[in-house]
């Protein structure tokens, strides 16, 4: 018997009017992760395609993969790199997934159960959009955040920055930064500051934890990181959002399978470029002064622009919107680094910011094409 024929028979008891009916969205769930779902158009004018929304959550899962994997042995490398013992690739993977592994894990089981939980309890299909965001919580958080505190803040994005709403595409906030916003404010001592962002920083001395824009927000330099290390992403940060290169080939593959929105990654490196120059023209601190393109590659900037700022659920919808929302996203990103000097990253609180925004955004580029037609239909009207 076959994968398909093993799925049907163990179908049996969840279909209609059987024992386990109640419990058929969380089978329906697993029946349509492995196979395109069997449904077939009866009546009107549809597009048949073996495309479904867990197919598109998988690409970009695909796409975080490289992000991830790099984050991974960064997190090793960090805290081998600093404590002086002499390592291999194989150490820095291995103490990686020890410290990365678990909060994926629990990523998964509480946001998935909750999504199960709420399935059964209104009847209908499991939400896949959780297969993207229970990733993405883990990549941008620091690597020693306590893992209750990790469930917390997922339970908080799923129950209040989802389901409130109604569930997946119903959402006005992107679901990880709103977990990531979470824990910044209700954790703030784990979430911030020099000793959170490489492993065991607090915990063994000589091992230093502090953020390039970290330092350069207390005034420090930077001069013992390269721009290629920058670029690469072998620097102190969240777990997945150091490293450019990675963040660029999972760009690549979103644009190239018609996923992400270019428009929006686009317009979001030039407002930052744009913000930047001004700013280094001014050149009154630091992070003034911190050249405009090294702004673009370190922080998480990239990754949010590529993997959040992109969420087609909480970002602008048209396309003039998507350069608007996109060239904003990177003007406020940079002004909040510089002007907040307690928070030095800015790309999460630009685009949870711009997600409050983005309706408005289209509105107003709807209505504004809508008075143009409007001008030239009364135009030709009145040559006629």
């Amino acid at each position: 018997m076959n994968l398909r024929g093993i799925v049907d028979k163990m179908k049996a008891p969840f279909d209609k009017g059987q024992k386990l009916e109640k419990l058929y969205p969380a089978f329906n769930a697993f029946e349509t992760f492995l196979f395109v779902p069997n449904h077939t158009s009866k009546t009107g004018a549809h597009i048949r395609d073996g495309i479904d929304l867990k197919r598109v959550m998988i690409t970009v899962i695909i796409a975080l993969l490289p992000a991830l994997f790099y984050g991974i042995y960064n997190t090793g490398y960090q805290y081998l790199y600093q404590t002086g013992e002499e390592f291999t690739v194989l150490d820095a993977v291995i103490h990686g997934s020890y410290k990365i592994l678990p909060m994926i894990a629990v990523s998964y089981i509480v946001g998935l159960g909750i999504e199960f939980a709420f399935a059964v309890f209104r009847g209908h299909q499991v939400n896949e959009g959780y297969l993207v965001t229970g990733l993405l919580i883990p990549m941008i958080m620091p690597v020693d955040i306590p893992l209750w505190m990790v469930a917390i803040s997922v339970a908080f994005a799923v129950l209040i920055g989802k389901e409130a709403f109604g569930g997946t595409g119903m959402n006005i906030l992107n679901p990880a930064l709103t977990a990531r916003a979470f824990a910044f404010f209700a954790y703030p001592t784990y979430m911030s500051g020099n000793q959170v962002w490489v492993s065991e920083a607090s915990n063994v001395d000589g091992v230093s934890g502090e953020t390039i824009l970290g330092m350069l927000a207390a005034g420090g330099s930077t001069d013992q990181f390269s721009m290629m290390d920058m670029f690469i992403g072998s620097i102190p940060g969240s777990i997945a959002e150091t490293s450019t290169l990675m963040v660029l080939i999972g760009a690549f593959i979103l644009i190239y399978t018609g996923v992400g929105s270019w428009r929006i990654m686009v317009g979001s490196v030039i407002g930052a470029a744009l913000t930047g120059m001004l700013f280094n023209l001014w050149g009154a601190n630091e992070l003034m002064s911190f050249d405009w393109y090294n702004h673009i590659i370190v922080g998480g900037f990239a990754f949010g622009v590529v993997f959040m700022a992109t969420d087609p659920v909480s970002a602008a919808q048209t396309l003039k919107g998507k350069w608007i929302y996109g060239v904003l996203v990177g003007v406020f990103c940079i002004l909040i680094r510089v002007f907040n000097p307690a928070y030095p990253e800015g790309v999460m609180l630009a685009i949870l910011l711009m997600n409050v925004f983005a309706p408005t955004i289209d509105h107003y580029v709807i209505d504004a094409s809508i008075k143009r037609r409007e001008k030239r239909l009364n135009s030709k009207l009145k040559m006629a």
